[in-house]
């Protein structure tokens, strides 16, 4: 994306908005970049500041500010303020992503492992059970969101925080596809990789839990094989 296609902060402000607070600037843009990773903003529909601030409650120079920031990680597209939307998705876009994730997210789960106390590996069995359930009643984003959150609980305790930004910007790019794959295929025909990791975690067993997530990407990978089947790049 060209600098001058992206929101700037400054950008026709609303009269009644002269400056907003950092932490509301921050809670915006993480909420934004949660939607995107658990599903809730599809790909091919055009993205409304406005509507988006109504949700919100906020103004909407927050919004565009953190439209602006996620597009420059690649998540979004700005080809004008009324235009913002999820880049298309191609079949070497997402090898991309799947390879990095295959790069980063083993590494994080090993690195992780000596810092990952009795109750993260409670709340990581919570995770796990929260996916099992929202497999078994076919509730595609309560899955979308216990996926996450058990990676997410993994990898943050790797005490790598860079390397957790890059993963979770990767899942930002691949989020919203993810969430309509799932959707066309139901939840029936998922694998959950999960109770493999979970075990070897317990085990403080390296081997076993790069294993693991290597399979769980893998899955994930395997899924998207048919992209242009289901014609979800237009």
């Amino acid at each position: 994306m060209k600098p001058e296609d992206a929101l700037s902060v400054g950008q026709e402000p609303d009269d009644d908005e002269t400056e907003f607070a950092p932490s509301l600037r921050e809670q915006v843009y993480e909420d934004l970049r949660f939607r995107l990773i658990t599903g809730k903003i599809a790909p091919g529909v055009g993205i409304s500041t406005r509507g988006l601030a109504q949700q919100l409650n906020v103004s909407q120079m927050p919004v565009r500010d953190a439209l602006s920031r996620i597009a420059n990680e690649g998540a979004l597209q700005i080809r004008s303020k009324r235009a913002v939307t999820v880049p298309k998705m191609t079949v070497e876009r997402f090898g991309e992503i799947m390879a990095l994730r295959l790069l980063l997210e083993p590494m994080m789960a090993v690195a992780a492992l000596p810092h990952i106390t009795a109750e993260r590996l409670r709340l990581i069995r919570q995770a796990d059970a929260a996916t099992n359930n929202a497999l078994r009643d076919g509730d595609v984003t309560g899955y979308m969101e216990s996926n996450f959150r058990f990676h997410s609980l993994i990898y943050s305790a790797a005490q790598m925080p860079i390397a957790n930004r890059m993963i979770e910007s990767l899942w930002m790019q691949f989020g919203p596809f993810m969430r309509v794959v799932y959707g066309r295929y139901g939840t029936a025909n998922m694998i959950d990789q999960h109770q493999a990791a979970t075990d070897a975690i317990a085990a403080s067993d390296p081997v076993a839990v790069e294993a693991a997530i290597q399979a769980d990407i893998g899955d994930c990978s395997s899924l998207m094989a048919d992209w242009d089947r289901l014609n979800l790049s237009a």
